[in-house]
């Protein structure tokens, strides 16, 4: 069994709601239909009642038109109390839920409606977050919301199987020590969540132990080395390049002392121009899988989506939301 059909029958072992927010994308209704068939989630689908007329069997899906549901008022009231303090009146808080059917989603659930909402396809990174960062906010405890992909590359011996995650490739621009070695703890417990594999992790730069000197790599050093202090729980090292990170032979004689050099799985980079670079180059040359942006650290998954994804991928992305949500 493969990896995204492992994390579906982990779905269907405990089934929750998820809100697809994007009727107006016939990809995301298709990927709805697969769900429903399937039986990977419950879903909700902001939108007018004219959806189930466009082809798709979303008949086990729940339809809510913000124009006309009984649901509106309530949540109306609720985000007006949420955000008053921020200046938002009642009367912009009914246009955002009738407008933007990001708020709506985010509203329901903060209100324990649903579990989780999967969005993106036709969206902005923004556009999906915002709503999200000033609804349901950060979980307790956490540092910093970050993004991921999961990253599944056939015939591949690297990783875990070919299974990785590259973070942050989808949220933060140009994270800090602090910042990066917060991402690479977030980002092993995401590995450790969803692949259910010890998470492995490196912190790239474009020299392996001190093989340049830059104020780019001096950031990552400082980021491994407050990794290390803080969360001892994890298999943490930098600065490794790429290839000293994941292949066995190059870590031998570029850093013979690490023991994550070689093995690692969980891949930490040093800004999101590399994140982003690095995924699509993968994705793209390598034929990978890539399900994300993939968020940690709000507390209830939200979770992008590239406006270039299939039907199938954002199918993977709710079933991934769906067992992040088991553990809320």
């Amino acid at each position: 069994m493969n990896f995204i059909e492992s994390v579906k029958e982990r779905a269907k072992s405990n089934i929750k709601t998820i809100i697809l927010p994007e009727s107006m994308d016939e990809r995301v209704l298709k990927a709805a239909e697969i769900v429903l068939q399937e039986g990977i989630a419950n879903l909700i689908i902001i939108g007018s009642d004219d959806i189930k007329n466009k082809g798709f069997d979303l008949e086990k899906a729940t339809i809510v038109d913000p124009n006309t549901s009984e649901l509106t008022e309530d949540l109306t009231n609720k985000l007006f109390e949420l955000r008053k303090e921020k200046g938002m009146t009642y009367e912009e808080a009914k246009k955002l839920l009738l407008e933007d059917y990001m708020y709506f989603a985010c509203m329901l659930v903060k209100d324990g409606k649903a579990d989780g909402v999967v969005s993106g396809a036709c969206h902005s990174t923004s556009n999906t977050l915002r709503p999200a960062l000033q609804i349901i906010k950060t979980a307790p405890g956490v540092e910093l919301v970050s993004a991921f992909f999961l990253m599944v590359v056939p015939n591949c011996e690297y990783g875990s199987n070919g299974t990785f995650i590259f973070a942050d490739s989808g949220l933060e621009q140009n994270p800090d020590s602090e910042k990066l070695a917060s991402i690479a703890a977030s980002s092993a417990e995401s590995f450790k969540l969803l692949v259910e594999k010890e998470p492995i992790v490196a912190m790239l730069s474009h020299s392996t132990k001190g093989s340049a000197s830059h104020a780019d790599v001096d950031k990552v050093v400082e980021a491994t080395r407050i990794a290390k202090e803080k969360f001892p729980q994890y298999k943490i090292d930098g600065e490794l390049q790429l290839d000293a990170a994941i292949v066995p032979e190059v870590a031998k004689s570029k850093a013979p002392d690490s023991e994550i050099a070689g093995h690692a799985n969980v891949l930490i980079f040093p800004d999101l121009d590399a994140g982003n670079i690095g995924y699509k180059l993968v994705q793209r040359l390598a034929k990978a899988e890539a399900y994300g942006p993939i968020t940690q650290g709000i507390a209830s998954p939200v979770n992008d989506l590239s406006r270039g994804c299939s039907s199938e991928d954002i199918v993977g992305v709710v079933a991934i939301t769906a067992v992040q949500a088991q553990t809320k």
